[in-house]
C-alpha cells in the first residue's frame, strides 16, 4: 500500500498521479486523509488525558499521605479513564477504515510511465529474432489434435469448460518445458522453491490481488461472515513472495531470488468476449514463477535484468517475441512499471503475452509488512519484483505454432531435446 505519509505530505500530486491510471481511485485519498485526522486527533486527545490522569495520580498519593478525602479526584480519573476507553475504540476504528481504503488504492507507476488509457497505448520497447515464414500456418488447436496432444473433451468432462488433459506427448512435452524453465533460472541464480497452492486470505492481501479482484479467484473455506479465508493461488507470486511476510530481513538477505511452478487457478470473471480459444485462456494452467526482494535503491535497475531472464526462454527457444512497456492506464493494480513479453503465434495472426514482469516499489512489502535492517539500524521497506519465467500455455501455443513444419511434424528447438527426448513430434 502506499506510504501514508507521502498522501499526507503531498495530497494533490498522488491524486493527479492516480488519475493517470483512469477510474476514481483518486478520489479515496480525500477519505483517507479524513480518517488519518480523526485517529491522529483521537490519539493526541488520549496522550493529553492520560498525562493529566498520571498528575492526578501523583496529587491522589499526596493527599492520602496527608489524611485528606480523594473521593472526588478518584471520580475524575474513573472519568478520564472512560475518555480514553472511548478514545481508543476512535482511533483503532479510523485505523482500520484507513487501512481499508489503502488496500484499495493502487500503487503509483514510475515518473517516466508512459500514459494512455489503454493497451493500444503501450509502446514496443523491443523485438528479438525474426517471424518464421510459414505458409498457411496452422493454430495450436489444429496441431495439437493432429498429434493427440491436448484434449479439451476429458477437460471439460472431468472439471468442466475451461480445463484441458495434455496427454501422451502432449503431457510429455509440458513437463519438458517446466523442467526446462526451473532449470534455466537456476542457472540464472534463483532458488528453487515448492510452496503450497492454497494461500491465506491475508497473503492474497499482501501482494494486491484482494480486495480488488475477489470475483476472478477461487476462494474456500468461508468463516460465519461469508468471507472467504483460504484461496487457490492464481499465481506462484503469491504465496513465494509471502514466505517473508511479517519479517525484517537483514540487509546483507538482499537481494533474495526465488523460482517456483505452480498451478495457477482463475475464474476470469472479466474476460467474457475475450480470446479463449484452445489453451490460450483457462481456469487452470501452470506458469513458473520468479520472485525478486531488492534494496529499494535496486527496484527498478533489477527490473531489466528480472525481464532478460524471462526473454531468455524465448531467446534459447529460438521463439520471436516483443517487449512493451504497459501504459498508465493498462498497468496492474501493484505494480510501479511493467514490462510484458509477448511471443508472435502464427496461427492466430498475432502476438500473446507469455511473460509480466513488474517491479512494485514498496508497496507490496507494506501490505505484508516485510521490512529489512539496513546499515544503521533502521528498519525500512525493500521493494518486491516478479515476473513469469514464463506462463506454459502460451508458450506451448508458441513453440507448436513457430516450430510447425510443412509436413505436419512440429520441431523442437534444440534447447529443449535433451528434456523431449525427442527431435520433433509426428
Amino acid at each position: 500500500m502506499l506510504d501514508i505519509r507521502v498522501i499526507r505530505e503531498n495530497a494533490p500530486a498522488v491524486q493527479e498521479r492516480l488519475k493517470l491510471r483512469g477510474g476514481d481511485h483518486w478520489k479515496l485519498v480525500d477519505a483517507v486523509l479524513a480518517c488519518d485526522e480523526k485517529r491522529r486527533k483521537a490519539e493526541t486527545e488520549k496522550q493529553q488525558l492520560q498525562n493529566s490522569r498520571k498528575t492526578i495520580s501523583k496529587q491522589i498519593g499526596m493527599l492520602k499521605g496527608k489524611g485528606e478525602d480523594t473521593a472526588a479526584i478518584e471520580t475524575e480519573v474513573r472519568g478520564i479513564n472512560e475518555q480514553i476507553v472511548a478514545l481508543d475504540v476512535v482511533a483503532e476504528d479510523a485505523a482500520a477504515e484507513q487501512t481499508n481504503l489503502l488496500l484499495n488504492i493502487p500503487n503509483l507507476t514510475h515518473d517516466a510511465c508512459p500514459v494512455g488509457s489503454d493497451e493500444s497505448a503501450n509502446p514496443v520497447v523491443r523485438e528479438w529474432g525474426e517471424k518464421p515464414a510459414i505458409s498457411e500456418a496452422k493454430d495450436h488447436v489444429e496441431i495439437a489434435m493432429r498429434h493427440g496432444l491436448i484434449n479439451w473433451d476429458d477437460g471439460t468432462r472431468v472439471a468442466g469448460s475451461g480445463f484441458v488433459v495434455y496427454r501422451g506427448l502432449g503431457a510429455r512435452l509440458e513437463r519438458a518445458l517446466i523442467n526446462f524453465l526451473l532449470d534455466t533460472q537456476a542457472a540464472n541464480g534463483y532458488e528453487e522453491v515448492n510452496v503450497p497452492h492454497l494461500v491465506k486470505r491475508e497473503c492474497m492481501e499482501g501482494t494486491g490481488q484482494l480486495p480488488k479482484f475477489e470475483d476472478d479467484m477461487y476462494g474456500t473455506d468461508p468463516g460465519e461472515d461469508g468471507i472467504n479465508r483460504v484461496f487457490l493461488a492464481p499465481t506462484a507470486e503469491v504465496p513465494v513472495t509471502n514466505l517473508y511476510r511479517d519479517m525484517i530481513l537483514a540487509e546483507s538477505d538482499l537481494p533474495v531470488k526465488m523460482v517456483a511452478c505452480t498451478p495457477c487457478f482463475r475464474r476470469e470473471a472479466g474476460s467474457a468476449g475475450r480470446d479463449n480459444k484452445g489453451i490460450i485462456r483457462m481456469h487452470q494452467f501452470d506458469k513458473v514463477e520468479l520472485v525478486q526482494i531488492v534494496h529499494p535503491d535496486k527496484g527498478f535497475e533489477v527490473l531489466e535484468q528480472l525481464t532478460g531472464h524471462a526473454e531468455s526462454i524465448l531467446q534459447k527457444l529460438g521463439l520471436h517475441y516483443r517487449v512493451i512497456e504497459l501504459c498508465s492506464g493498462d498497468i496492474g493494480f501493484s505494480s510501479a512499471k511493467t514490462y510484458d513479453i509477448e511471443v508472435w503465434a502464427p496461427g492466430h495472426g498475432k502476438y500473446l503475452e507469455v511473460s509480466s514482469c513488474s517491479c512494485f516499489t514498496d508497496y507490496q512489502a507494506r501490505r505484508m509488512k516485510l521490512r529489512f535492517k539496513d546499515e544503521e539500524g533502521k528498519n525500512r521497506f525493500p521493494h518486491t519484483l516478479n515476473g513469469s519465467g514464463t506462463a506454459l500455455p502460451r508458450l506451448y501455443v508458441a513453440l507448436l505454432e513457430q516450430c510447425q513444419q510443412p509436413d505436419g511434424s512440429v520441431r523442437i528447438p534444440a534447447a529443449l531435446v535433451p528434456y523431449f527426448g525427442a527431435e520433433k513430434i509426428g
